[in-house]
């Protein structure tokens, strides 16, 4: 008997892209997932497989140096019990010369890119033929894998969705903005894989490392470095926090990782710039998700970087709330990262489930800039000595805030507030548009047993006192409708809590602020104001903030700091209260036109109001959604929008799949940076 020839082979793309939820990868190459079988078809040619006298095994390796004491190199015979554990082949069904076959990686694979080779041998001849390469995922499906995820509409949001919502603004005013991950679109899972073989880990030892990827913890840690730029190690994003942006992308413009994946790539791996944290945790995230680990952005607002550690976040003011000196120490608005879902063998005890990962480059972790993978648990529980990085992230959601005075003579008064940081944490819901509240994830309630039970074995000693102690109260409110273009009022609002009456004196003072709390100039002021405060009353200072004085100094961050001080005559206590005011954009209006429908022509009309009484200049649209648009869509207007006229254009569309998209767009201009607006489109499937 003449040995086999293997003539052709059909590794079925569309079927096993159908089966492994990878066919939006679209079907150039196999992309399957770890644990759950996929299923091949061989033509011999000459004569068929004869299972009494032909044996078929394959081969199967990842990695420059495969080895099967790594992990990364399997070789398998035909069975017709396969293990769970270890590779297997199985054959299906033979018809004339084809056999279709089924092969399983174990649920604990190493992921990544693999070759598949087949050994065919009868009596003493052998002959072996190279069948193709396949990529290999994680696999939130299957049970016995680390990243198992029980729910399907949760599977379905953080590993299969490619567009989501990021929480911005302050924790009085929340707002989203829209954000297109991407992780299926061409090229980009090739990118995350080239990513994971630039890494300084892999080119130190490239065998190590490769043996590694079947743990989501290292793997989640690679990318938290990989994705900024700040050890040198080819990351993806350089950060910047401040003008000037104009070598790079302004980290407002953004809509999307897959541009910025992208550009990367066609740099040859120098930093795109410029990110922040939001970018940051977008990119980590498209990136997650697409090598098949659960993973969601998630905001925390009030966030504390306490640079030397030790839970408290003091800052200096004189006596008019001006800033005194410079502290390192920031309360940024709002601070972005991501959470993963993944066990951790690695920790005894109950710490599987969320866990906290955060690109943005701030403090270094075992020499790298990187932090986590974090249990969201541990954070909550206060078991700081932990892997990893858990005393960075629970200083951000639990540290207090102290406010020095420092008066004329020198002397410096503290003011203690009640507890302002690491409120209404965030993440977009499963399979809505909606904000879901995850704060009790992270802390437990304020004021409880169990809080002080955390603090202890944390060691942190709460300076922070409730409301409800206070014999004075002071806080800030804002009037409805604080627009870009128009002056609004602010409110310091009074409230005396005892039975008796009280003397105070109330000053006010504004100033322009960024999202990561570094101030600029100031923009209002009241003189100081005495008031009579009757028992159990409270009373309104006001004060008006002026378009005229904003205008000039406004960041892009559009955040105006307000900071009112009250001196109680009876002590001589001071109290201070601040409260960051978000100045609105104007919303970008999106109409469809028609009915929309796959592979058929869609318009889509957008347009903006300009509020200020300048014209706008350099003003550019940019629209994409997955599905929807190939790439982005730029347009440009040659005109400048003069003041309340309505720049508008409309665009044209063949949306490629169907169901619900997300039709997303930037605007930019000289006045008016990253206006975002999104609309939801459901596509009907192209009949048949």
């Amino acid at each position: 008997f003449a040995g086999l020839v293997l003539d052709t082979w059909d590794l079925q793309l569309e079927r096993n892209g159908r089966e492994h939820r990878t066919a939006d990868m679209g079907c150039k190459q196999l992309v399957v997932r770890r644990g759950q079988p996929f299923n091949i078809t061989l033509h011999f040619s000459g004569r068929g497989y004869d299972e009494g006298m032909d044996k078929l095994s394959f081969n199967v390796e990842t990695g420059p140096c495969p080895s099967e004491t790594s992990g990364t190199k399997s070789h398998f015979s035909t069975t017709d019990c396969p293990e769970e554990s270890c590779w297997s082949a199985a054959i299906q069904q033979q018809d004339g010369e084809s056999l279709s076959v089924s092969l399983c990686s174990p649920p604990n694979a190493r992921i990544g890119r693999y070759t598949l080779t087949l050994e065919a041998s009868t009596g003493y001849e052998g002959s072996s033929f190279h069948i193709g390469d396949f990529v290999l995922l994680f696999n939130a499906w299957h049970p016995e894998d680390t990243v198992f995820l029980r729910d399907e509409d949760e599977r379905r949001e953080y590993v299969l969705s490619q567009e989501g919502l990021i929480f911005q603004g302050t924790y009085n005013y929340i707002f989203s903005i829209p954000w297109n991950f991407g992780q299926f679109e061409d090229d980009i899972l090739s990118i995350c894989l080239n990513m994971l073989d630039i890494n300084p880990k892999h080119l130190r030892d490239q065998n190590r490392d490769c043996s590694r990827r079947n743990d989501p913890v290292y793997i989640g840690r690679v990318v938290s470095a990989m994705v900024n730029c700040n050890d040198e190690d080819r990351g993806v994003l350089a950060g910047r926090w401040h003008d000037p942006y104009d070598d790079g992308m302004n980290p407002m413009a953004w809509i999307g990782s897959v541009d910025i994946l992208k550009r990367w790539k066609n740099f040859g791996c120098q930093p795109v710039k410029y990110g922040q944290c939001w970018v940051f945790a977008a990119v980590a995230c498209t990136v997650m998700r697409c090598l098949g680990i659960p993973t969601r952005v998630v905001t925390n607002y009030n966030s504390a970087h306490d640079t030397n550690a030790n839970l408290t976040i003091d800052h200096y003011l004189n006596e008019n709330g001006g800033q005194e000196r410079q502290s390192w120490d920031k309360i940024w608005n709002f601070h972005c990262w991501v959470e993963s879902w993944m066990a951790r063998p690695d920790l005894a005890g109950a710490y599987d489930g969320w866990q906290v990962l955060d690109p943005t480059p701030q403090e270094k972790s075992e020499g790298v800039y990187c932090c986590g993978p974090a249990p969201v648990k541990a954070i909550k529980e206060g078991d700081i000595q932990l892997k990893y990085d858990i005393p960075f992230i629970f200083a951000e959601v639990n540290a207090d805030v102290v406010y020095w005075v420092v008066q004329a003579n020198g002397m410096q008064k503290q003011s203690i507030q009640s507890s302002i940081v690491g409120k209404k944490i965030s993440t977009k819901s499963v399979g809505k548009d909606n904000r879901e509240d995850i704060t009790h994830n992270y802390k437990y309630p304020e004021g409880s047993q169990e809080e002080r039970a955390v603090f202890e074995k944390a060691e942190h000693e709460k300076k922070s006192i409730t409301e409800e102690d206070e014999a004075l109260h002071l806080k800030i409110k804002v009037s409805e409708g604080a627009n870009k273009g128009h002056d609004f009022d602010v409110f310091a609002v009074i409230s005396n809590n005892t039975d008796v009456g009280r003397v105070c004196t109330v000053r006010m003072c504004a100033r322009t602020t960024t999202y990561n709390g570094s101030n600029g100039p100031q923009c209002g002021m009241t003189d100081p104001i005495d008031i009579d405060l009757e028992p159990r009353s409270e009373k309104r200072v006001p004060m008006r903030i002026l378009y005229a004085q904003y205008k000039d100094n406004l960041t892009q961050d559009n955040l105006i700091k307000v900071v009112a001080l009250l001196t109680d005559h009876q002590t001589g206590d001071i109290m201070v209260a601040v409260r960051d005011v978000y100045v609105e954009n104007p919303p970008i209006k999106i109409r469809i036109l028609g009915e929309p429908m796959q592979n058929r022509k869609l318009v889509a009309e957008i347009s903006l109001v300009n509020p200020l009484e300048v014209p706008l200049n350099n003003c550019v649209f940019v629209v994409e959604g997955t599905g929807l648009t190939k790439g982005q869509l730029i347009k440009e207007l040659e005109v400048p929008v003069e003041p309340q006229a309505e720049a508008k254009f409309r665009l044209d569309l063949v949306p490629q799949q169907s169901g619900l998209q997300k039709l997303m767009v930037d605007f930019e201009s000289d006045q008016l940076r990253g206006v975002k607006g999104y609309r939801n489109v459901i596509i009907a499937p192209q009949p048949m």
